[in-house]
């Protein structure tokens, strides 16, 4: 097909325009325009834009820093000591469970065969020493009290003799051995009654002030505590051995653990040891107070335990927990950098010391080894003969965060 003039100069302008505007495109220092999602990051994949980056890059490189003058580092009580080498034994680690403390639980019994009339204590409730955890009738307290009362008439009627055979010996009336045998039915008399009050006494009731029942019967705590178990109930009869409480002073509770064979020659009686729970990691310092004798026919350890006093009852009996025995330090044992245990803080999930600057307290990243309880070994993050808060260092932890807020607003 033969093409027209006109078809001829259409279709060479077509084909300028179309070469014009490749070589605008690809000429050498050409920049795309820049898009909405460019400039605010890429939202759909989560990539900041070029100056956040530098933001971030900038705040990762801040040297974490307080300024404390001398003054406030003595008010804040912060303690300052110098890093350097020191002997650390490696802890031994055991398991173990938080039990009653032994020597504050007491099963609670009557000590009489009786009624219950009433019971004035629940499980779980706080009880202070001698007050009254449930009301008894007994026949057999009836007729101690009864037997008191019978002696204390006796011991009056034997005064009353005695003064009147005293008054007839000093007139001369009447023989000396009269007013001997009144002075010595008033001495039977008096042994009489004490021996009365000594049993009601042995079994923690005692005479009635007033003329109140005398078949009445108090069981009281014995001690302050917390009630553990509760066998008793209105209207039944309980016999003398009965455990009918328990009760326990959950002030101090023992961790309770299992020496095995290796360590009974290590673990000893006096030495320090750290107890932390197995769910809630917290922790606790104590000291090994009992090591057994005797192996267990099945688990063949050694028993032994660590007091713990439990403010708040926050060591519950039952709780499994992780012992860590500090041996003490032996040969060969030496770090080269440590610091005191009370320094170590925990800042944005890193292990953290805080060292002395010109101005305050740097915070130093470290990374910890060995520990005894007392002092942790460092690796790496601190060099020896650096000045660091041992104690006091939450203070510092504190006013970082306290900074860190006001720098977020």
């Amino acid at each position: 097909m033969k093409l027209t003039k006109k078809q001829t100069i259409a279709i060479a302008a077509i084909v300028l325009c179309g070469a014009a505007l490749a070589a605008f495109i690809v000429r050498p220092g050409a920049q795309p325009v820049p898009t909405q999602e460019a400039a605010h990051g890429d939202e759909a994949s989560g990539k900041p834009a070029d100056g956040e980056h530098a933001e971030h890059a900038e705040h990762a490189g801040e040297v974490q820093a307080a300024a404390f003058s001398d003054a406030q580092i003595k008010t804040a009580g912060i303690v300052l000591a110098v890093a350097g080498p020191a002997p650390i034994a490696p802890a031994i680690a055991l398991s173990g469970e938080i039990r009653y403390d032994g020597d504050r639980t007491a099963h609670v019994v009557p000590r009489l065969a009786g009624m219950v009339e009433s019971v004035n204590a629940e499980l779980g409730q706080q009880v202070r020493k001698g007050q009254v955890l449930a009301v008894l009738s007994s026949r057999e307290l009836s007729e101690l009290r009864s037997e008191l009362l019978s002696a204390r008439q006796r011991q009056s009627l034997a005064q009353t003799l005695l003064a009147r055979e005293r008054r007839l010996w000093e007139d001369r009336i009447s023989a000396e051995q009269d007013y001997l045998q009144a002075q010595q039915q008033a001495h039977e008399a008096g042994i009489a009654v004490r021996n009365a009050q000594q049993k009601l006494e042995a079994l923690g009731a005692g005479a009635l002030a007033g003329s109140g029942p005398l078949n009445r019967y108090e069981v009281r705590a014995p001690f302050d505590g917390t009630v553990l178990e509760k066998h008793i109930a209105a209207g039944e009869a309980v016999k003398e051995d009965a455990n009918i409480f328990t009760l326990s002073d959950l002030s101090s509770v023992w961790a309770e653990f299992a020496v095995t064979a290796p360590h009974l020659e290590t673990v000893r009686v006096g030495q320090p040891a750290t107890v932390q729970s197995v769910s809630s990691g917290a922790s606790a310092m104590g000291t090994v107070a009992y090591v057994g004798a005797l192996l267990g026919e099945q688990t063949r350890a050694a028993t032994a335990r660590i007091r713990l006093k439990n403010p708040g009852a926050a060591w519950r009996p039952g709780l499994f927990v992780n012992v860590s025995v500090f041996p003490p330090s032996v040969k060969g044992a030496t770090a080269a950098v440590a610091v005191q245990a009370s320094a170590m803080q925990t800042l944005e999930g890193k292990p953290t010391v805080f060292v002395r600057t010109s101005t305050g307290f740097e915070a130093r990243t470290v990374t910890p080894g060995r520990s005894d309880g007392k002092l942790v070994e460092v690796l790496s993050g601190l060099a020896p003969g650096a000045q660091y808060a041992a104690d006091g260092s939450f203070a510092i932890k504190a006013e970082l965060g306290k900074s860190g807020n006001e720098h977020a607003h």
